[in-house]
């Protein structure tokens, strides 16, 4: 039209992306034009960056859609809105780029890093890995870390050319090095004396944050615990106080489950002063600046992780110790353990693409890899085609 502007669209390539992060991003972020690459050489994409490439490669793998249908806290056969670790795993993606965005640091990293970062969990939560640590002792251990680090190395295989996904350095150090109260790092192979990149640390980050608020909603809503019960905790307090600024008026007549939602924002702000503040003194110019550190720089105030640290421990007592979790928990721990032993027993029963890796890996590795990889609802179902007579195999 006649004295309006015409719109264009404008192509970008993956030079011009890269070169938009070089002019927009933090100094200290990871930019995707100087990543330290792949394990197996591979041309680069005409339109997406290195970053963007692990993170689709990790959306369309099989252990992402496994997600679905493994257990964060409570089993999902018992109703439809609890959390998964598929669900679980995009609220962490969600407040890691929130951050990410906040700080001028690399999003397209930070997504990859977060939505791969649970891959390696086994079927029913912690029961789940409690089992196979157990069995696996004096068979090289078992750490869902560690074993998620595997998954995207060796386990999964889309490609003729190469194990794993192949994805770049910097992702895979971020799952190696990733680390919360639930997670150990295992970085040997990642420069282990070094600090994480900054996008890799805001994931430990938002880990934390997204698994405790959404267990305590969870918590509420299956009324394991009350407003009430919260009331004696510190962080509880300080998110009232944030629900009165916010929203206004008494947060005491707010329902518990929205005061989750505004706990979830304070933590986020107080993270954000922190980090800034931590940024300021330590003034990294580089991503080998951050990794040089003493201390990790994305983090809570003190104040807020002594608060958090007594939410985690009223977590345990009243939710992960509950008894309707507990007997869940033991069984499904009980029939792990037995279809465990049932395929070290006769390996026969694996399928048949796991024989040839008995002999390279060790019949105990190659079971603990097909275990740890089963969903609930699959895991379930070995279990009655294993010792149920006229279950159909």
């Amino acid at each position: 039209m006649i004295g309006m502007e015409r719109n264009r669209t404008m192509l970008l390539n993956r030079e011009a992306l890269e070169e938009r992060e070089r002019r927009t991003l933090a100094p200290c972020a990871v930019h995707s034009g100087t990543s330290r690459g792949r394990r197996h050489p591979e041309p680069e994409h005409a339109h997406r960056t290195a970053f963007q490439r692990d993170r689709d490669r990790i959306i369309r793998c099989t252990a992402f859609r496994r997600l679905e249908y493994k257990t964060q806290v409570f089993i999902n056969h018992e109703g439809d809105h609890f959390r998964t670790r598929l669900t679980h795993t995009i609220e962490v993606s969600q407040i890691a780029r929130t951050l990410a965005r906040a700080l001028n640091l690399n999003e397209d990293l930070v997504e990859a890093i977060a939505l791969a970062h649970d891959l390696g969990h086994t079927p029913f939560g912690h029961a789940g890995e409690q089992a196979l640590k157990d069995l696996m002792k004096d068979h090289g251990g078992f750490d869902h870390n560690r074993h998620g680090l595997r998954v995207v190395e060796h386990l999964e295989r889309p490609y003729e050319a190469f194990p794993g996904l192949n994805l770049t350095y910097e992702t895979r150090e971020g799952l190696a090095k990733h680390q919360t109260t639930h997670d150990v790092s295992h970085a040997a192979d990642y420069e282990p004396d070094r600090r994480s990149s900054l996008e890799g640390q805001v994931v430990d980050v938002a880990d934390a944050v997204a698994y405790d608020s959404h267990d305590l909603d969870d918590g509420l809503a299956e009324e394991m615990i009350t407003g009430d019960d919260l009331k004696q905790l510190r962080l509880w307090d300080r998110a009232l106080a944030h629900a009165a600024k916010r929203v206004g008026g008494d947060p005491a007549d707010l329902p518990p489950r929205r005061i989750v939602k505004l706990l979830i924002d304070l933590e986020v702000m107080d993270l954000l002063r922190t980090t800034t503040d931590r940024l300021t003194e330590a003034n990294p110019r580089s991503v080998e600046d951050v990794r040089n550190q003493a201390s990790r720089l994305v983090a809570f105030s003190d104040d807020l992780a002594a608060a958090k640290r007594e939410l985690e421990q009223f977590l345990t007592e009243h939710i992960y110790r509950h008894y309707r979790v507990a007997r869940m928990m033991t069984k499904a721990r009980g029939f792990l353990e037995q279809v465990f032993r049932a395929y070290i027993a006769n390996p026969q029963q694996l399928p048949p693409e796991h024989h040839a890796r008995i002999e390279a890996e060790t019949l105990e590795r190659t079971v603990c890899d097909y275990v740890a990889g089963m969903t609930d609802r699959f895991a379930q179902n070995e279990y009655l085609k294993l010792f149920m007579p006229f279950e159909v195999v």
